[in-house]
């Protein structure tokens, strides 16, 4: 089985978010499965040079955007058995950053175009074609709508975050999709008199998958489903959760060289280690007993940062240190910096990223607080798990899937959790879980339990190929 993964962004060559870590790990593991896995993504100007040097170029073709005939070039790469695909073009991709440009419409247009132009120039053509996110949801949309002979291929569509849809004026429907006032209703491409990339893949893949069971539900309710809903509603026998996973190569604390004393549950002793390590490089107190809380998130209200900002000073007065690693929007960073200024001795904020420093605040903290409004699935709690720091979350989405609230009659669980979108909720919960933790016995527990738990893309990989196999062997 050949599968033709789609995406914007992909692991070791560029990332700004969980899409590029999915898009890394997954394809790997569906390998050790036997699926046969190509990835296809843009080849931007930021992609370290190294890579860049051992691309091959396969071919040159000409790509139609409305009017224009654009270059594109077709290069690759094999790296850990998986070939990637790289779609040349400088003027669409040699930018600064990946997203954010006057012309997303136009690049993304020609990206979709350029993979299904390409299919006859790989080196198998895909049974599926597994797309991911906006950037590449006009895929499914235009394989139907123009390119008859590859009417046995089937779709898969992945929602990682549905608030970014890709919405653009009308006049791009021909400007750039080469498609006529036949698409332009409610049942295809119209969106409040817009197009919406992502609504193409909702009408027109033959699988939706969202990246957890939670959301998969969450988002067919008014609150979440950004004016989707009501689709997503229709398409529900074709919707399914997968949660993600992480990939426990780059994240496993008995081998990770980033931190300075690698351990495991059989040598617990080194997290504590990492943690007075983690103290005198911030310069707070080199306390033991003293709790650490620790985000490390981008710095938006998603992220359920007005709550955060709404008792802060409640939640350092339950004796913790508080350690925040992101960047984000201007209102929190800056008010990251004053706290900071204001318990120079129990908070710490770096505002930025930093991946070795990550790394060290997952193996070097307690509690890992992530009270998010939404969030599809959530990397950070998984990664705290593995490392032993216990999270905090709100009920929703992958956290709901991933964190159990702990019970302190039976003992299970592996974290602390609210239901309510309310800062004293979180205080509360945070106060519980501070409670525990000095009972030594009970902490260590919940520690060892946590770092037991396989977080690995193993599982989520199977659920993958089970879906794979039954679109190919189901009749058109």
């Amino acid at each position: 089985m050949n599968v033709l993964f789609a995406v914007s962004e992909c692991v070791p060559f560029i990332k700004t978010g969980g899409l590029a870590d999915v898009a890394g790990a997954l394809p790997k593991e569906l390998k050790k499965l036997g699926t046969n896995v190509c990835v296809v993504m843009p080849k931007y100007g930021t992609i370290p040079q190294h890579y860049q040097d051992e691309m091959v170029l396969e071919k040159v073709i000409h790509v139609q955007v409305g009017w224009r005939r654009q270059y594109c070039g077709i290069e690759s790469l094999t790296m850990d058995g998986v070939k990637y695909i790289f779609i040349d073009n400088e003027y669409y991709f040699k930018r600064d950053s990946l997203y954010g440009h006057y012309d997303d419409a136009e690049r993304f247009a020609f990206f979709s175009r350029a993979v299904l132009e390409a299919i006859p120039f790989l080196e198998n053509e895909p049974d599926i074609i597994h797309c991911h996110d906006w950037h590449t949801a006009m895929i499914p949309f235009l394989l139907r709508a123009n390119y008859d002979m590859y009417d046995h291929i089937q779709t898969v569509f992945t929602i990682h975050n549905l608030q970014f849809q890709g919405i653009f004026p009308k006049s791009n429907l021909y400007e750039l999709l080469n498609l006529n006032e036949y698409y332009f209703t409610t049942s295809q491409l119209e969106f409040y008199g817009n197009i919406n990339f992502m609504k193409a893949a909702l009408v027109s893949a033959d699988k939706i998958t969202t990246v957890s069971p939670t959301y998969r539900d969450e988002i067919q309710m008014p609150y979440y489903g950004e004016s989707l809903d009501g689709l997503l509603r229709q398409r529900n026998q074709d919707l399914i959760g997968i949660v993600n996973g992480i990939d426990e190569e780059a994240y496993s604390p008995d081998a990770d060289q980033l931190i300075s004393y690698p351990y495991s549950v059989e040598k617990i002793e080194g997290k504590y280690k990492n943690k007075k390590e983690l103290q005198r490089y911030l310069e707070l107190e080199e306390n033991k007993d003293v709790p650490i809380i620790s985000m490390v998130t981008r710095l938006t209200q998603q992220k359920g940062l007005d709550l955060v900002k709404h008792v802060f000073h409640e939640t350092v007065n339950l004796g913790a240190q508080i350690v925040i690693l992101g960047t984000g929007e201007h209102e929190f960073e800056q008010f990251f910096r004053e706290m900071e200024d204001t318990y120079p001795q129990q908070v710490k904020a770096i505002i930025g990223f930093n991946e070795e420093l990550a790394h060290k605040v997952y193996a070097g903290t307690d509690l890992f607080l992530m009270p998010s409004r939404f969030e599809p699935c959530g990397l950070g709690q998984l990664i705290a798990l593995k490392y032993g720091t216990i999270p905090v979350v709100r009920e929703t989405g992958g956290l709901n899937d991933t964190v159990k609230a702990y019970n302190e009659y039976s003992g299970e669980g592996n974290g602390f959790s609210f239901k309510n979108y309310n800062a004293h909720d979180m205080l509360h919960t945070l106060e519980r879980a501070v409670s525990f933790y000095h009972q030594k016995d009970v902490w260590k527990k919940l520690m060892m339990d946590a770092m037991s738990q396989d977080y690995s893309w193993g599982q989520s990989a199977f659920k993958y190929n089970q879906l794979y196999s039954n679109l190919t062997s189901t009749p058109s």
